[in-house]
């Protein structure tokens, strides 16, 4: 229990509480009591004994563009962070207790100890709330009061089922409220606060990086796999293939994080993918655990890649941009550092450097650091490839939190950071597979399906989108001492 200076905030834990909370909801409150999904709290603002508010808390929604493009998230950074945002989904002054400017005393008694309450029960502190009022029934008065600004409105759809929606025509405005001053910074931070941390974390991104079309070619392409399971079966391996490779791509990184991709699609989609239908008009059924389990155990390896290498080749051209940063010195006086196109030379960012080597501002490495820190919008969704040099852990923080990949050189002189990363990336092989024997001073982005992901408890010690850091990402060659590549994809599996 915490108290504020006129009224005492109260969590609503015992199982008669719960009833009464929601009773008065069902009964006073236009959109009923809401159902306790995620983390969840009802507290209730208390005067002299008697509950004179009744508020709800809990997730955020997961896609709102006027909330995003305020706090000014990426795709990944959303995917990451989306749980230190929280949402008031009721507020309700009984009638009973109804008075002049009570319900923005209760807002403002709730949001100063919102964050106190929500980690003694989730273990970590919210920065932001958010929360919806009729735009057509209310003016928002004692939010506006409460200290809550208006940033926009919704689409007008509302979530249906499981993770369904469906349009309501009726578009909420939308309030925003920090909860700490630093909000925004710590939303967009590439290192949280400690008391942050438990909640700067997803199981899958959930944003593929290619087109419609090119997706539905992958799918064509997927069924082509012989299913090992035989012919009896209710999920084809094209649709259960295709499911793991869009979650792959998303972000996932084993089983049963594949498995919530799955639940997660939309009808539309379920449809497109070939899926069974369910019970019910618009429903189709979405695989099971085991069902992943068993097709990726028992899969063709050498047709999968070879039907992905065709795949592969096809789509030249189509697929997300591969990006070089390099820098080039003339007669050792000034240079340029450049993030260009692989196919097409073109830059996309340019910075100038003084000298090579060293620790001054216009350094290589301290120019490819503000390059990277200030261009996040043109590594979204790229591979971005570099030398020895940049190697480095600012230069991978800067990739992946902007939502992009890397693959990077580790040299010999070097030792410790190679014998880590071999360490780390011991038995993960590449998704699809190399040649038999690489030339030596070849860097290849290609993978092997050999380490299908399956079940793991291992915890990973990286970041959303890197299967490994800049201190563990390197991938042996059989060739011998020469520099090896380190990747960073969405795409990796959880070794075995």
């Amino acid at each position: 229990m915490v108290k504020s200076t006129r009224l005492t905030i109260e969590v609503v834990r015992t199982k008669a509480d719960v009833a009464r909370f929601d009773a008065l909801l069902n009964a006073e409150h236009t959109l009923a009591a809401t159902p306790a999904i995620g983390d969840f709290l009802r507290v209730v603002a208390v005067r002299d004994g008697a509950w004179v508010a009744l508020l709800a808390w809990g997730p955020a929604c997961y896609a709102l563009q006027d909330r995003d493009d305020w706090i000014g998230w990426t795709r990944t950074l959303r995917a990451s962070r989306q749980k230190l945002v929280v949402q008031l989904r009721r507020l309700l002054v009984p009638e009973v207790t109804r008075e002049p400017n009570l319900a923005s005393q209760a807002l403002g008694a709730a949001v100063r100890t919102l964050p106190a309450l929500w980690q003694e029960s989730f273990g970590y502190r919210p920065v932001l709330a958010e929360t919806f009022s009729d735009i057509e029934q209310h003016a928002g008065t004692c939010y506006r009061a409460a200290g809550w600004s208006p940033v926009g409105e919704s689409k007008g759809y509302s979530r249906h089922r499981a993770d369904f929606y469906r349009e309501h025509s009726r578009p909420k405005r939308l309030w925003l409220k920090c909860l700490q001053r630093d909000a925004r910074d710590i939303l967009c931070a590439a290192v949280v606060p400690a008391v942050q941390r438990a909640g700067a974390a997803s199981s899958a991104h959930g944003v593929l990086p290619f087109s419609p079309a090119t997706m539905y070619a992958l799918v064509v392409a997927l069924r082509q796999v012989p299913d090992p399971r035989g012919a009896s079966t209710i999920f084809r391996s094209g649709s259960v293939l295709c499911i793991v490779a869009m979650a792959l791509l998303s972000g996932s990184r084993d089983i049963a994080e594949i498995h919530r991709f799955g639940q997660r699609l939309k009808p539309a989609q379920r449809q497109a993918l070939g899926l069974p239908r369910g019970q019910g008009k618009g429903f189709w059924r979405v695989p099971g655990y085991n069902v992943y389990y068993n097709v990726l155990c028992r899969l063709d390896l050498d047709r999968f890649a070879t039907v992905l290498t065709a795949w592969l080749q096809s789509q030249a051209g189509k697929l997300p941009a591969c990006l070089a940063l390099d820098g080039k010195m003339i007669r050792d006086t000034i240079g340029v550092l450049t993030l260009a196109d692989h196919e097409t030379g073109v830059p996309v960012a340019i910075a100038v450097q003084t000298e090579k080597q060293g620790d001054g501002p216009h350094c290589e490495m301290n120019a490819a650091r503000t390059l990277l820190a200030e261009n996040p919008q043109a590594l979204d969704g790229t591979l971005t490839t570099s030398d020895a040099l940049h190697t480095q852990r600012h230069a991978a923080i800067a990739i992946t939190d902007a939502g992009g990949d890397y693959l990077s050189q580790v040299r010999d002189n070097r030792p410790k950071l190679r014998r880590l990363a071999a360490a780390k990336t011991a038995g993960r092989t590449p998704f699809l597979r190399r040649p038999p024997n690489p030339p030596a001073a070849t860097l290849s982005t290609t993978r092997s399906p050999s380490a299908t992901p399956i079940p793991s408890n291992a915890t990973s010690p990286v970041p959303a989108r890197s299967c490994a850091s800049p201190r563990s990402a390197v991938t042996r060659s059989p060739d011998g001492p020469h520099p090896s590549p380190a990747t960073s994809s969405p795409a990796c599996p959880r070794a075995p």
